[in-house]
């Protein structure tokens, strides 16, 4: 039977139409399939090649074309519309159920409520109660104080009191995921929708943190279950996980004891391991579950591993519930609920261990993210360039990570051993003379000399006050300048060779060096950057022409979004030569910052940047409480730093003393770096900012304001003393931006010294300021702006610019209300730079 298409033309009779056969369809769609826009030529050539389309005219073969283009776009969206309906529905569905659970939470609070008013009524109505326990005693906490009866039959080697474990897991687990065994609060910036992560929320009063999420992925529950068991591919902190035992049970489920080993996030304390049953079962639904818990002395179970270095810490019942949707996607729901022992680190570090947001960020979101970054993969929707499979690039991160890891916690069973100390106790030397014992993926033989060697790791931790973690860690990103030695850099780039570079000395700044960012891949939410930096050098005497090379690394940064809640930020990154392949040896240096959430119900002690002995202070060491910063609540974090080198031993001694002179001198610049860049709201609790004290200042600054009178005939500010430094700090400390540029005809204006404010507006410092050009700050209207008033600057000394945007080096935007341009001229009376001062700025 013949297949009739109505086709329309302008130029044709709008009632005709064609009938087309099955072989001329057929025909048509094997070149729709190659070209679905054919020219006209092309649709010429297709009537002579094809004897069947001879009765057709050309304009009538362009319609069906046409047509089928339409069709074909109709088609894809009705798809598209399809997935986003399913999206939405299975959405509609989580948060009726999230309303009902925060119904039933609501319900349970008012009748613990009533409970307590009754039991304070009937304490005040008892004159005499000598009972040791409290009158006043929540539903719920009463409900914990009950016993629970033991199970029997709870012992190594049967499988049944197991079975009895791993059923109470299911159950505490299913309470805790859909009903109210927990408070749970909406974690801020959380917000459902079908494109965001899903549905965030943390433990509040609770034993131990507990982090949950609840969201949609695109996989069939069996791959989702998959990718979830394999924690080491996804959860950074985990440095091993053994199953050392499998018990089939009779529903088709299967019991595991695990034991897993984590790492510490800095150097200052202990690192954690578990000893676990994980339970995975399927439901009468259909929905799969995997819930865990630890095995302790009173749950029963049989003795795990002894902790050794470790400290054991606590799962309790924990896991994924995971729901098949429709349209082959899951709904998930992840419960996180860990006890870290926390009494047993430092006092001022318990915050990391106590925080529900820090676990929701590297262990429940963590997860929910990485799920749906296979599923975008997995369709399609992610294309990486540069011909690395996805896969490939995820590598590489981990490897990364794991490498930092390993050299922040320089564990004894991989071959880390202490240095003797040079006496300060601020920076930490440990070396592994037995490579061979670590190494693993991030490692490679080729980088040890076979006459004897090894890998030297210095690091160190600080407690930083009012900075950021995510500002710090883009500062360091964006500015490396600011804080590498180049002449380090290539002593590392050359370990990857067979003949290292001599031992430099370490002298940051030395070098100068110019890095230029490629961008490798990025998740979904841009947490997390995969990059190559290249590092151009520069030399300028014969004896540096062996560092006149670019150099590579490549470099991770994450955490870098300061509106992220609990957020870990870091930038690690390791040498790597042109080849760049995919096993290239990665030994991973960097910086790790972790906000400390102190609980708003106690009061935290409130201490500025230190290196790591000052963490055994006594009470001098804080401040008294009427002095106490009222606005500290999240604004301290912990900062630790590591570098990793690889050394010959005739040579260990001098590489360590580099390496310790490095690490000291990189503090010092993070501690300047972190100064400089607080929040100048924060910022008076850090100290007074010190001035450029050199007489080049004082001479620039009566350059500035000498030229500022001539010009405009006003004073940019009263000067109330006459003595030599008082211009400079009424200059240093003005409220309005005041910077400088120099005056060259050949090349674009670069910054050569701002005010405190103006470091303040362009988020830098005084030595990083020299790498920003003025064209680089001004959006286009600024840059059109102060083209069409050069010619007033240079003629009449000065020009007033009206309101606009500027972007500082961060990339934020920064709007004023005015800006002023002039000359300064030099006692000579010549042209020495251009001076610009922005009024009323405020970041937007």
């Amino acid at each position: 039977m013949a297949l009739s298409i109505h086709s329309k033309d302008k130029h044709m009779d709008s009632s005709k139409y064609v009938r087309y056969t099955p072989e001329q369809v057929e025909a048509l769609e094997r070149v729709y399939t190659e070209c679905p826009k054919p020219s006209s030529l092309r649709r010429q050539q297709l009537i002579r090649e094809c004897p069947i389309l001879s009765n057709i005219e050309p304009k009538q073969i362009k319609v069906w074309f046409q047509n089928r283009r339409c069709r074909e776009k109709q088609r894809k969206e009705a798809s598209r519309l399809q997935t986003v309906n399913r999206k939405l529905t299975a959405m509609n569905k989580l948060l009726m159920e999230e309303n009902d659970r925060l119904q039933k939470q609501v319900s349970h609070l008012v009748y613990e409520n009533g409970f307590m008013r009754q039991q304070i009524q009937t304490a005040s109505a008892t004159t005499t109660d000598n009972s040791c326990e409290s009158v006043v005693m929540s539903g719920q906490h009463q409900q914990q104080q009950n016993p629970t009866p033991q199970q029997p039959q709870r012992d190594a080697n049967n499988p049944a009191g197991l079975l009895a474990i791993a059923e109470e897991t299911l159950a505490e687990f299913l309470s805790k995921a859909t009903g109210t065994a927990v408070d749970w609060v909406q974690m801020i910036g959380m917000k459902p929708g079908p494109d965001s992560i899903g549905i965030v929320a943390v433990s509040r009063n609770c034993s131990g943190v507990a982090a949950r999420a609840c969201g949609l992925v695109s996989l069939e529950p069996t791959k989702v279950a998959e990718i979830l068991k394999d924690r080491p591919s996804w959860f950074r902190d985990c440095r091993c996980l053994d199953i050392l035992s499998v018990i089939p049970t009779g529903s088709g489920g299967t019991i595991e004891l695990i034991y897993m080993q984590t790492y510490a996030p800095t150097t200052l304390a202990a690192a954690r391991d578990f000893w676990t049953l994980r339970y995975t079962t399927t439901l009468e639904d259909g929905s799969l579950v995997i819930c865990e818990r630890s095995l302790t002395s009173s749950t029963g179970g049989p003795t795990g591993p002894p902790p050794s270095s470790f400290i054991r810490a606590e799962m309790l019942p924990s896991g994924y519930l995971i729901r098949p949707c429709e349209g082959s996607g899951s709904i998930i729901h992840i419960v996180d609920h860990v006890d870290l022992d926390v009494w047993s680190v430092p006092e001022v570090l318990r915050p990391l261990y106590e925080s529900s947001k820090i676990l929701a960020q590297k262990m429940t979101m963590a997860a929910l993210r990485h799920i749906r970054q296979i599923a975008q993969e997995t369709s399609g929707e992610i294309q990486y360039g540069g011909g690395r499979q996805p896969a490939v690039l995820r590598t590489f991160s981990q490897r990364l990570c794991r490498g930092f890891n390993d050299a922040v916690n320089g564990f004894t069973d991989d071959g880390w051993s202490l240095l003797g100390s040079d006496g300060g106790d601020d920076v930490t030397i440990v070396i592994n003379s037995s490579p061979n014992k670590f190494l693993g993926s991030q490692y490679n033989a080729s980088m040890f000399p076979t006459f004897g060697g090894g890998v030297l790791c210095a690091k160190a931790s600080m407690l930083l006050q009012n900075v950021p973690p995510a500002l710090l860690v883009r500062f360091l990103r964006e500015h490396r300048s600011e804080w590498a030695d180049y002449g380090v850099d290539a002593y590392s780039a050359a370990c990857l060779k067979a003949s290292p570079y001599a031992v430099p000395c370490a002298r940051p700044g030395g070098f100068p060096s110019s890095q230029v960012i490629l961008p490798l891949a990025h998740t979904m939410e841009h947490e997390e950057f995969l990059e190559v930096v290249r590092l151009e050098g520069h030399a300028f005497s014969p004896e540096d022409v062996a560092l006149a090379r670019d150099m590579y690394l490549l470099q991770l940064c994450s955490g870098v979004d300061e509106n992220a809640v609990g957020a870990c930020a870091q930038l690690v990154f390791a040498p790597i030569d042109e080849s760049f392949a995919d096993d290239a040896p990665l030994l991973s240096s960097g910086f790790r910052v972790i906000p400390l959430d102190p609980k708003t119900d106690a009061p935290a002690t409130t201490r500025t940047l230190d290196l790591a002995s000052t963490l055994e202070v006594g009470p001098g060491g804080t401040r008294p409480a009427s002095e106490a910063d009222t606005n500290s609540y999240n604004l301290r974090s912990v900062l630790t730093i590591a570098f990793q080198f690889s050394f010959e031993n005739h040579m260990r001694d001098n590489v360590a003393a580099m390496a310790r002179q490095y690490v000291r001198g990189v503090v010092g610049s993070v501690q300047r770096v972190a100064m400089a860049i607080a929040p100048s709201r924060l910022s008076s609790n850090v100290g007074p900012k010190t001035l450029p004290g050199s007489p080049e200042a004082l001479t620039l600054a009566q350059w500035i304001c000498r030229s500022y009178r001539i010009h405009t005939g006003g004073e940019l500010f009263r000067v109330d003393s006459q003595a030599g430094d008082a211009l400079l700090k009424q200059l240093w400390h003005h409220s309005d931006a005041i910077m400088c540029c120099s005056l060259k005809t050949n090349a674009s204006p670069v910054f050569t010294f701002a005010n405190q404010a103006g470091l303040d507006m362009l988020e830098t410092t005084l030595v990083a300021l020299q790498d920003i050009m003025l064209d680089k700050i001004l959006d286009e209207a600024g840059r059109k702006i102060l083209c069409s008033e050069f010619s007033k600057i240079t003629q009449q000394g000065f020009a007033y610019l009206p309101a606009g945007i500027c972007v500082s080096s961060m990339g934020r935007p920064v709007s004023y209300e005015q800006a002023v341009a002039w000359k300064v001229l030099n006692d000579d009376d010549s042209n020495h730079c251009l001076a610009f001062m922005f009024m009323n700025w405020s970041f937007v």
